[in-house]
C-alpha cells in the first residue's frame, strides 16, 4: 500500500496520544499487517518499521518516478504560479508523474515545479549533501518531515533520499554501520552515537543534530557536545561510524 497523505504519523500504540514513533511521506510504501477497527498496524517496506496508523482509503503500491529536493515544495492546482495551494510537500517525498506542461509537473490531483524534482533513481556523491536544508528546522520526536525532525531520521532520510538503506532509530544504526572510528580520526560525513541519540559531523570540529534541548536542528562543535550532553544527560559516546 502507498501513503497517499503528505504525512503520515506512525504510533507506538493504537491511539493518538501515544508517542509517534516515525513517520511516512508521501509515496512510501507499507504492508498492512492487521486492522483493529479505525486502526491498522503496519510494517514499512523501505525500513522494516511497524507501529499504527489510523485507517484510511490507501492506494496500491504506484509506479513512483520522481522524489522531492528542497526541503519542501509548493503545491498548485493547475500548471501556474497564480493557482498555489498552502499544501507543501516534503523533502525524499516521492511522486509518479502523470503529465507535465511548462516548469511544472504534474502527480495526482496536484502540479508541482519541476526544478524541485530529482529523477527516483538520481543519487549524490555524498550522502549528506543535503542536511544543511535541515538547519533550524524544529525538533520532534519521531519525526521525518520539513515542519520536524529527530535526529535519526535526519540521518535517515539523508541515506534514503540517495537509495541508500538506513535503520529507523539511533540504536539499530549504530548495529548497521560496522566502520569504527576512532574520535581523533573523526571526519565528515561520520556519525557520533550516544544512548538514544545520533550526530553527523561536518568537519573535525563541528557536527549537526536535532538536538531535543534546544528543540531543533543546530551546528555545534563537536568536543562542546560531548561535554553538554556528559553533563546535562549523564551520558558518553558510545560509538562514531564511517559509512562512506
Amino acid at each position: 500500500m502507498k501513503n497517499n497523505l503528505l504525512v503520515l504519523n506512525v504510533y507506538e500504540k493504537k491511539t493518538i496520544k501515544s508517542k509517534t514513533v516515525t513517520q511516512l511521506l508521501y509515496g512510501e510504501n507499507f504492508k498492512k499487517l492487521k486492522q483493529f477497527g479505525k486502526w491498522i498496524k503496519i510494517k514499512n517496506n523501505s525500513d522494516g518499521y511497524v507501529g499504527y496508523v489510523k485507517n484510511k482509503n490507501f492506494p496500491l503500491n504506484n509506479n513512483i518516478t520522481h522524489k522531492v529536493c528542497v526541503l519542501f515544495s509548493n503545491l498548485y492546482l493547475k500548471a501556474n504560479n497564480k493557482s498555489k495551494t498552502k499544501k507543501k510537500i516534503s523533502f525524499s517525498s516521492k511522486i509518479e508523474v502523470t503529465n507535465e506542461k511548462g516548469e511544472f509537473y504534474k502527480f495526482d490531483n496536484f502540479w508541482i515545479k519541476k526544478k524541485d524534482l530529482k529523477k527516483i533513481n538520481f543519487e549524490q556523491k555524498n550522502n549528506f549533501n543535503n542536511v544543511s536544508k535541515f538547519l533550524n528546522v524544529r525538533y520532534k520526536w519521531g519525526g521525518k518531515h520539513f515542519s520536524g525532525i529527530d535526529c535519526s531520521g535526519l540521518i535517515q532520510l539523508l541515506l534514503n533520499f540517495n537509495n541508500k538503506f538506513c535503520p529507523r532509530d539511533s540504536k539499530d544504526q549504530i548495529k548497521y554501520f560496522k566502520r569504527k572510528i576512532k574520535l581523533n580520526n573523526i571526519r565528515k560525513n561520520d556519525l557520533i552515537f550516544w544512548k538514544g541519540h545520533v550526530a553527523l559531523a561536518i568537519s573535525k570540529t563541528k557536527l549537526i543534530h536535532g538536538y531535543g534541548p534546544l528543540k531543533k536542528v543546530v551546528i555545534m562543535p563537536i568536543k562542546k557536545t560531548i561535554t553538554i550532553i556528559n553533563k546535562t544527560a549523564n551520558l558518553k559516546v558510545v560509538g562514531i561510524r564511517r559509512i562512506n
